[in-house]
């Protein structure tokens, strides 16, 4: 993926937001694969003419197969208070989703106690705390349904690894195209359809209040709910 590519949906002097494609990791790991992070540095190289390194400070991470808003700190100062922010939860993450199963209520709340295999980088749900494990907090709402498909909003609370996957696969259905967490078949992308839509919050900095909107992928699956 090149730099032009990149859907910046904000910027300024403190903050850069993306939209991540699905399949792109946020940052580097072992396999060595291009990250997003990486081409936003080389992006705001370009764009502000800026020679050798560039700060780029990672606050929140997606999963890989995961699409939607991604916000970068451009300054020290910002990365310490958009940091803080997420630790007191003080930023609205919201979230849309597609699953097969339709829920019981068209709007409720999910709490579980989840634990980590690291070894299968997998979360595993309970409805009860178990050694080692931390809660889990999430409300959805149901948006719409169509062709089989069920649309939901989701606004996690808390911010566990893999958290609204698991939560949704244990409580409503799996989310389309999750394999991990018990989705019949991987799409063709190995993309699955869960998006981040959404980050509002106050400027770290300028203390205004920021929306940050992201429009879903042009998949098939997607397109029937536009």
């Amino acid at each position: 993926m090149k730099t032009e590519k990149l859907q910046v949906l904000y910027e300024d002097n403190h903050l850069i937001a993306i939209n991540k494609p699905a399949g792109l990791l946020v940052q580097g790991d072992k396999t060595g694969d291009v990250c997003l992070a990486d081409l936003v540095k080389d992006y705001i190289k370009v764009q502000y003419k800026k020679p050798g390194d560039v700060f780029l400070g990672v606050i929140h991470r997606l999963d890989r197969p995961v699409s939607g808003v991604c916000v970068f700190a451009r300054t020290s100062k910002a990365l310490e208070r958009m940091n803080e922010k997420f630790k007191n939860r003080e930023i609205t993450k919201t979230y849309w989703a597609l699953v097969r199963n339709r829920p019981d209520n068209d709007e409720g709340k999910l709490i579980h106690y989840l634990t980590k295999d690291h070894d299968k980088n997998k979360s595993k749900a309970s409805l009860k705390e178990k050694p080692n494990s931390k809660k889990a907090e999430l409300s959805y709402k149901l948006l719409g349904e169509l062709s089989g498909y069920t649309w939901l909003q989701v606004n996690p609370v808390t911010g566990r690894p893999h958290q609204i996957r698991v939560q949704l696969s244990t409580a409503i259905g799996p989310i389309v195209g999750d394999v991990k967490y018990g989705y019949k078949e991987m799409l063709e992308d190995n993309s699955i359809c869960l998006h981040a839509r959404e980050l509002s919050f106050e400027h770290p900095v300028k203390k205004e209040p920021i929306k940050i909107f992201a429009k879903t992928p042009h998949q098939q699956i997607w397109n029937l709910f536009k």
